[in-house]
């Protein structure tokens, strides 16, 4: 048997994860960036393919990683989590930019690394990118937001009237109706139905 809860157990933190392809810009929101090694230093991201971002890394081969700190606001999340870049501009004017191009977020992160893709593994609804760091800079001493503080402290907390339906673990999404369907994608963080849990 597998708890699906379990896995929510693993520390996680929260990044802004950004690509650009030609003269657009995008980014969004992700949990899995990790250091792989240090001679030479790597790192790894995990990105669902139904992201605008993944397309633009598949192509380009190029990303940053901004890691978001706990001062990040829930409009941040929302911005960067809640709508896709296909159909909305996540950076206006001009943005702070790294030598490989690529935006980043300012002022509410704490560093930003800068990855050139090596590899691409294919996990089915994911890819995970193995990238060379090709720049990393620190931006404050400020301490790194985790999955467990933005839950209990930045995003909002549910309505106290009582809805019908199944809310999304990963981002708060609220399907309203029954059953939910087993093949239903969340259309926010494009997590399947294993991930919603009953009003």
């Amino acid at each position: 048997m597998v708890d699906n809860n379990a896995l929510f157990k693993i520390s996680y933190g929260l990044f802004v994860l950004t690509a650009r392809d030609g003269e657009k810009d995008n980014g969004c929101i992700i949990n899995t960036a990790q250091q792989v090694t240090n001679a030479p230093n790597r790192i790894s991201v995990a990105l669902n393919k139904g992201n605008y971002t993944h397309d633009m890394i598949v192509k380009t081969k190029k990303f940053n990683v901004c890691t978001l700190t706990e001062s990040a606001p829930f409009e941040i999340f929302k911005h960067f989590g809640f709508q896709s870049g296909k159909d909305n501009e996540k950076f206006a004017g001009e943005p702070l930019r790294t030598e490989n191009g690529l935006a980043y977020i300012g002022g509410i992160a704490n560093a930003v690394i800068s990855g050139e893709v090596e590899q691409i593994i294919d996990c089915d609804t994911h890819s995970i990118f193995i990238a060379k760091v090709t720049e990393a800079k620190i931006l404050s001493d400020e301490k790194s937001v985790t999955y467990d503080y933005y839950f209990a402290n930045i995003k909002p907390k549910p309505e106290s009237e009582k809805k019908k339906g199944y809310v999304c673990k990963i981002c708060g999404y609220v399907y309203e109706g029954e059953p939910l369907p087993e093949d239903f994608i969340c259309p926010l963080c494009k997590h399947g139905a294993e991930d919603f849990e009953k009003l």
